[in-house]
């Protein structure tokens, strides 16, 4: 490789005497010597910032040659400079190269030496000289590529929200390790998943409402760092960050919880309106909101704007059934809020709270028939029959007979109608007997016998009454 001729041992200067016929004619031959060079090896980043070696020491204790230089190839042994000194070595700027392979080397030659230029290779050195040990300077570029895809906007709400449709434009990329990075806005790393995958594989409603960043990341060894926790623009060693893909977490609405009731009316023309609801706000969220009525399918009866707007509603007028009353927040637009669509099928950026109950019971005891019946109190056992009911539109979950004297005092409570048949009415004595039918809801006061029909409490319906007459012969 080298037309030189090489002495590794610590020898002084040998020379060859050349004789022709006159022995008073020699000539001597120096053969150089470049010495030991140690430092290094050097690994830089090509990263724009300036890299200096230091620290190059130089053997030169058995050094021979009349001339000498630094020289800088590359790793096929092209000559890229020629430093005179070794401090022109040591300002030389090694990030200015690029990427690759760079070695440092001490040249000591003899006058006449041929191909010590920038452009040629050392490889064609002729003349007399010596190259030394070489030292290695490693120079790596890290190019992250491009990032495509997005931006993405995600709400908060509970379903998982996955970025689709990322790609990564890698035809310049260049860096021995990577990973992909994410970040909030500060550059705190929250993940690195390794992959594309992986990072379509993360579930971003789980981070909360504000912006995370997606990041590609190319890096030589030694990158310190790099940790969740940590901070991307801490980062140190040979990297380099593409640039970055914005997802945006908005808060999505939260209704809330609302307590009070559960509510129980009874339709009976008398108004009813709920009191004592109360909104726990603590964690509400969302630009709009109001309050919600619907019946026990979802179908939307009313929207009242406020909750005193909501204890402002008579319930009473909306008839038997059960009304739940609910709480909604929504950012921007929402579809379905509207009195005869269904809560159900609400579309947007929306939460409807717990709903409260409000059942509203209505008892209709329906119609008698029979009688007015009159008897002879005569020591003969008296009943009645033919009573019928007309239960057509009856309601109520409970039901029951009373018989009551004329001033409605409760003498008794057959269950059924068999039962009022079976009332011996001569036993009753003189006077007027009536006979309801009574349909109630659960809670009624007042039924018993020797209380008074007229004070029934509750929710409840007596029918119209049939006479029962008991006279003396």
């Amino acid at each position: 490789m080298k037309k030189i001729y090489l002495i590794t041992s610590m020898i002084l200067a040998l020379a060859f005497t050349s004789c022709d016929d006159d022995d008073d004619n020699q000539e001597v031959q120096i053969i150089p010597a470049a010495g030991t060079i140690a430092g290094g090896p050097f690994t830089f980043c090509v990263d724009g910032v300036a890299d200096m070696v230091s620290g190059i020491t130089i053997d030169d204790s058995n050094a021979i040659g009349a001339n000498s230089t630094w020289v800088i190839t590359d790793d096929q042994g092209n000559i890229l400079g020629l430093p005179p000194t070794l401090t022109d070595v040591e300002g030389v700027n090694f990030d200015d190269a690029g990427a690759g392979v760079c070695f440092i080397w001490y040249l000591r030659f003899e006058d006449g030496l041929v191909g010590a230029e920038v452009g040629m290779n050392t490889a064609n050195l002729d003349g007399t000289f010596d190259l030394s040990n070489s030292i290695q300077v490693t120079r790596n570029k890290t190019n992250a590529g491009v990032l495509t895809g997005g931006p993405y906007e995600f709400t908060v709400d509970g379903t998982p929200d996955m970025v689709t449709g990322l790609s990564l434009d890698s035809s310049d990329a260049s860096g021995s390790n990577s990973t992909y990075v994410i970040t909030d806005a500060d550059g705190n790393i929250l993940g690195m998943p390794p992959t594309l995958e992986a990072v379509e594989g993360v579930d971003f409603d789980g981070a909360g409402a504000g912006v995370c960043l997606i990041w590609y990341l190319r890096y030589e060894d030694g990158l310190v760092g790099a940790e969740v926790g940590m901070n991307a623009n801490d980062l140190d060693g040979c990297f380099s960050l593409s640039n970055s893909v914005t997802v945006t977490r908005l808060q999505g609405a939260n209704a809330g919880t609302i307590a009070g009731g559960p509510y129980d009316f009874c339709i009976d023309g008398t108004a009813d309106m709920v009191s004592g609801i109360s909104l726990d706000s603590a964690n509400t969220s969302g630009d709009n909101s109001t309050w919600v009525i619907t019946d026990d399918q979802g179908n939307i009866l009313g929207l009242p704007p406020t909750l005193d707007a909501v204890e402002g509603v008579d319930f009473d007028g909306a008839g038997a059934g059960v009304c739940l009353i609910w709480y909604l927040r929504y950012n921007g637009t929402i579809t379905g809020a509207e009195v005869g669509m269904n809560a159900n099928d609400l579309a947007g950026d929306y939460d409807l709270s717990n709903a409260l109950t409000v059942t509203r019971s209505k008892t209709e005891a329906g119609v008698l028939s029979g009688g007015p019946y009159n008897f002879t109190i005569d020591g003969t056992s008296d009943f009645v029959s033919g009573i019928t009911l007309d239960n057509t539109n009856v309601s109520g979950s409970l039901s029951t007979y009373v018989i009551t004297d004329a001033d409605g005092n409760i003498l008794g409570m057959p269950p059924t109608l068999e039962a009022v048949e079976g009332v011996d009415f001569d036993g009753a004595g003189v006077g007027v007997c009536l006979i309801w039918y009574l349909r109630y809801e659960d809670g009624l006061t007042g039924a018993e016998v020797g209380m008074n029909a007229n004070d029934l409490a509750g929710c409840f319906d007596l029918s119209n009454a049939i006479t029962v007459n008991r006279t003396m012969p």
